[in-house]
């Protein structure tokens, strides 16, 4: 097939295992078999009733004027009363919000919801001290500690907005979401830990400082107790004004008050401040995190292993569970530290029961071996589920099989900051499980796959995501720039969203992501997806991990280029390297066949671990590095691009 401008995703890559539900977790499973046949309607309204608490029903389901949407209109609401006090109105104050583990091993705290309600007012009264009131935004910069929670909710009380800035991200980047939003107040912390050594949030913040206009008041938590500069009148530690516990009633607000910004990542243009309101936010968060995780709040143990600067965070960590009434585990420190066992001892010591986290995380661990595992006992485990990009099969298998015992539903789920809630998942219990498939939209989300004249393809066809009709927890907007909203979403196809991922259906009419249109490679006139020949690279059993992109060929338009991570002992010799380009036209066709194979021992990672395919690109090219500053190890794409030089040399 050429590019003639008609065609779409060419899909190559055959998967053919299958888990059907197992009868025993269907007939518990909080999702019926006939869900799928509710109506649109029918199905959120029925959900904003059993999810939330209003102080005022809603009246209206939505209004829809694209590419705008409001959900539940007329109904008032507070969040944190909805994630906090409702529980402990309700007899629950004993019941664990939280087992925090700190990455000091030594560092564990047990967070019931009556402790919760209560650090949250404390908070809420300081906030209220320092002149923060209902839409007063708010700046949060911190590490994966209890307070972070605490921060977003007490704002949420007092119908302030916050943002919450990864604690990764450097200076400038923190100084521009700041002013973007025009923050009043920045909540941060003295230092976080990242693998033993202390991560400078307060001097980072200081800096930050230097060009905000609008930040008047920093509120600093004591985490590590090393030394911080100080400015008198305008620093306060948190102990100091987190003390008053008089009645702080939280704020009515109406469902579509602003409950936060978020931006997305701003390595190639200034960050987009995704916009989210209330009330369909929370009914969407807590509705997913209900059936696709099959949530028993009485009995489970339920461990979202992200970052809550990141929407997986702030949906799967923070708000969603919250409201459920869950019980979750909220983990300070990196996989791999102390050592690479830290996981599954986390697990076995909580009991966990499921167990959300991140592809590349899995392929850390499938690198890392599976007898870190085996050493513990993970028998508790009866779920798990994949976040944050497509996850290759063997990757999913592995996962099943290593992590689950053979045994646990994984749920591939898909979704982005943009859309706050999952969109794209199985459903256990219900749904026939396909390794690297999402399988089918979530109830009542209305997606499709159009090719490049907006039409829709059929089974066994490939193209571009697209959502057709609103969701209650989709973005409200960019903050403060319609045109670039409007231009973003919903300028490729008229009236419906266009997620920017390439995506193709099978002929069961099931759903698999091919990554970001972006990353889709032109060889010879044939549309390969990045994400079909890394799954076909980490089919191979020497491989570990693997991200591919294209560079440019006088021949073929675009050849592919593939750097690969082996497994511990494995030998990256000549012979591995044709192996593996065999391996790809086998699995996918010639036409797939890397033009260079560059073995790596890492691949470049964001904190949050997702691959910077970008910066691949920028070495495969030959040109000047990017952006590196939110990577995890900076150091790693320089040894990359020494090593692709050197193998260019060997040519």
């Amino acid at each position: 097939m050429t590019d003639t401008g008609s065609p779409s995703i060419e899909t190559m890559l055959l998967e053919e295992r299958r888990y059907p539900p197992d009868p025993e977790f269907a007939a518990q499973a909080n999702a019926p078999a006939e869900i799928y046949e509710r109506g649109f309607e029918e199905f959120w309204e029925a959900e904003g009733r059993e999810r939330v608490s209003w102080y005022e029903p809603f009246t209206e389901l939505y209004e829809w004027e694209p590419p705008y949407a409001k959900w539940y209109l007329g109904g008032k609401l507070n969040v944190a009363y909805n994630c906090v006090d409702r529980h402990v109105e309700a007899g629950l104050g004993d019941r664990v919000a939280y087992f925090w583990e700190g990455e000091p091993v030594e560092d564990r705290r047990t967070i019931t919801y009556a402790d919760l309600q209560a650090e949250v007012v404390r908070f809420a009264n300081a906030l209220k001290s320092l002149g923060v009131g209902k839409g007063t935004p708010v700046g949060i910069y911190m590490g994966m500690v209890p307070e972070l929670p605490v921060a977003m909710l007490a704002c949420a009380r007092l119908g302030a907005p916050h943002t919450v800035v990864f604690g990764g991200f450097s200076a400038d980047s923190l100084a521009g979401r700041l002013n973007d939003m025009g923050c009043e107040v920045l909540v941060t912390q003295d230092e976080g830990w990242r693998r033993g050594q202390p991560v400078p949030l307060k001097q980072n913040a200081d800096e930050a400082l230097e060009s905000s206009r609008s930040v008047r008041s920093v509120v600093v938590l004591r985490r590590t107790g090393g030394d911080v500069a100080w400015r008198e009148g305008r620093d306060v530690w948190w102990h100091d004004v987190a003390k008053d516990d008089s009645e702080c009633p939280p704020e009515p607000v109406d469902s579509e008050h602003l409950l936060y910004l978020l931006y997305t990542s701003g390595t190639t243009a200034k960050p987009k401040g995704i916009v989210h309101t209330s009330a369909g936010y929370l009914v969407g968060t807590a509705s997913t995190h209900r059936y696709i995780f099959d949530l028993k709040p009485e009995t489970d143990v339920y461990w979202c292993a992200a970052d809550v600067g990141w929407v997986t965070g702030h949906s799967y960590i923070v708000y969603g569970p919250l409201c459920n009434a869950a019980t979750s585990v909220l983990y300070e420190g990196t996989p791999d530290f102390p050592d690479q066992a830290r996981w599954w001892e986390i697990v076995e010591r909580y009991g966990v029961t499921v167990l959300y986290t991140a592809p590349t995380a899995i392929r850390a661990h499938m690198k890392w071996g599976p007898e870190h595992a085996q050493k513990h006992d993970l028998a508790s485990l009866r779920l798990l589920g994949s976040v944050g990009e497509p996850i290759n099969p063997e990757a999913w298998v592995w996962y099943r099989e290593h992590v689950g015992a053979d045994r646990t539903p994984v749920v591939d789920t898909w979704w982005q900051t943009e859309t706050g809630m999952i969109l794209i998942t199985p459903l256990p219990g219900v749904t026939t499980l396909k390794p690297g498939s999402a399988t089918r939209p979530f109830p009542g989300i209305d997606a499709a796959v159009y090719d490049d004249d907006g039409d829709e393809v059929g089974p066994g066809a490939g193209g571009y995501l697209v959502l057709r009709r609103p969701w209650p927890a989709m973005l409200r907007g960019i903050h403060n720039d319609h045109e670039r909203y409007v231009e973003t979403y919903w300028s490729r196809f008229d009236g419906v969203y266009f997620a920017g991922d390439g995506a193709r259906l099978d002929e069961d009419g099931d759903f698999w992501l091919l990554g970001r249109v972006d990353d889709v490679m032109n060889v010879s006139g044939h549309r390969i997806s990045t994400i079909e020949v890394e799954s076909a690279l980490v089919d191979h059993p020497t491989v570990a991990e693997a991200a591919v992109c294209g560079r440019t060929d006088a021949v073929t338009g675009q050849a592919i280029v593939a750097y690969v991570t082996l497994k511990g002992g494995q030998d990256p010799s000549v012979d591995a390297l044709e192996e593996l380009r065999n391996h790809v036209a086998r699995k996918i066709g010639p036409i797939a066949k890397p033009a260079n194979v560059v073995f790596t021992p890492e691949l470049p990672k964001t904190r949050s671990g997702k691959i910077m395919r970008r910066l691949l690109r920028d070495v495969a090219e030959n040109r000047p590095l990017g952006d590196t500053t939110t990577l995890a190890d900076p150091t790693v794409v320089e040894e990359i691009k020494t090593r692709a030089e050197a193998e260019q040399g060997d040519e």
